[in-house]
């Protein structure tokens, strides 16, 4: 089914940065990462790397108020499976560092308890190392309608060359804007993990200028999850994110490959990409070894769009158009300026940037229509 709205629009474009991090950042960062999936998938060894020997927990727990080492905190976790998933699903929220004391906040949802928890950390550097001194936390009942997983690419240049690029902030914002609105939970998974580059901020959008300017939602950009920190049972859908660096890293990745069709057809979910996004899914194969793209339509940014003489091109390791023929599906775009988008079955793309609320909104559409009762 094919839908194509005409918008002409013309917005003041700028390239955005966020991928520097310091030393302490990311070691801190690594810290909270720790604690994170060692909750997450109980990782009994990993949990407790995360701590000082000393470290003490404010919680409250059914019977009351407690004061809890970290020792017997790790406990919990001591006699489950080891990397089998808990259901509980972490993300970074903040961190500030002053010398050698830090402080951050983690949420973690378990969305099958509609439960969101809110940890807060004192880190210090002790002997070279940063550990958890200190952690309470809060809770609180949200209801939810799922979980959308976004993929997006830890390059910031384009591949031999020193041209700057990278995930397209608009194709993040709007559709993350429209499943957030919807009841659904967003997460990020690069190939690398951590910090992402983002490109093409528009300053004169007010929704793009809101979460420019929420830190916590900035931070979900600079402490993405790894491929290893994602179980894909968690997720309803995937949306592969344009700009640029979609071109690279993220199609020849083997476990985002693997994420994506364990989705699809375990989950009986949905894969979407918008614009150079879809270059994501060109590769994909489903379990009996077909292309997923096989006898589908298929939309993304045509090569009649790119400055073919200009260097970034030739940086490009395939094309998006051209591959999608070549592995059995028809590829589709409209004017540069339609709103051009495609939904087939479960396979839901986009041409350009102005399709991220759509796509979005279908990917939604569908999974209400569809819910297991």
């Amino acid at each position: 089914m094919k839908f194509k709205i005409l918008l002409f629009t013309f917005i003041n474009l700028t390239i955005i940065g966020i991928k520097a991090q310091s030393t302490d950042d990311m070691a801190v960062a690594e810290v909270l990462n720790n604690y994170i999936n060692g909750s997450s998938f109980n990782n009994a060894e990993q949990l407790q790397s995360a701590f000082s020997n000393n470290a003490t927990l404010y919680l409250t727990l059914r019977d009351g108020e407690k004061r809890l080492s970290s020792d017997e905190y790790v406990a919990f976790y001591k006699d489950k499976e080891k990397g089998s998933f808990s259901g509980r699903i972490g993300n970074i929220l903040s961190i500030a560092i002053d010398n050698d004391i830090a402080t951050a906040q983690v949420e973690i949802v378990i969305p099958e308890a509609d439960l969101i928890f809110t940890d807060l950390f004192l880190l210090k550097n002790i002997e070279s190392q940063w550990k958890i001194v200190s952690k309470t936390a809060t809770k609180k009942k949200q209801e939810h309608h799922g979980r959308i997983l976004f993929i997006v690419s830890n390059a910031d240049f384009y591949k031999g060359t020193t041209i700057k690029t990278g995930t397209s902030f608009s194709e993040i914002v709007l559709a993350y804007d429209t499943f957030i609105k919807a009841g659904y939970y967003v997460d990020f998974v690069s190939p690398e993990g951590g910090a992402i580059s983002s490109v093409y901020y528009a300053k004169n959008d007010t929704i793009q200028k809101a979460y420019y300017e929420n830190q916590p939602f900035m931070n979900r950009l600079k402490y993405t999850k790894k491929p290893t920190e994602v179980n894909p049972s968690s997720y309803n859908a995937v949306y592969y994110v344009g700009g640029g660096a979609a071109m690279f890293d993220v199609p020849e990745n083997k476990e985002i490959q693997a994420i994506a069709m364990s989705i699809y057809e375990k989950q009986n979910g949905i894969i979407s990409a918008v614009c150079h996004g879809t270059a994501g899914i060109v590769n994909l194969k489903t379990k009996d070894e077909n292309y997923l793209v096989a006898n589908k339509e298929i939309s993304g940014w045509p090569e009649a769009y790119e400055n073919v003489e200009k260097p970034y091109f030739t940086s490009f390791p395939f094309l998006i158009g051209e591959t999608i023929e070549k592995h059995g599906g028809t590829f589709t775009y409209g004017k540069r300026d339609d709103i051009h988008y495609v939904v087939d079955g479960r396979v839901i793309t986009g041409q350009s940037n102005l399709t991220s609320a759509a796509v979005a909104h279908e990917v939604v559409s569908y999974l209400e229509k569809n819910k297991k009762e």
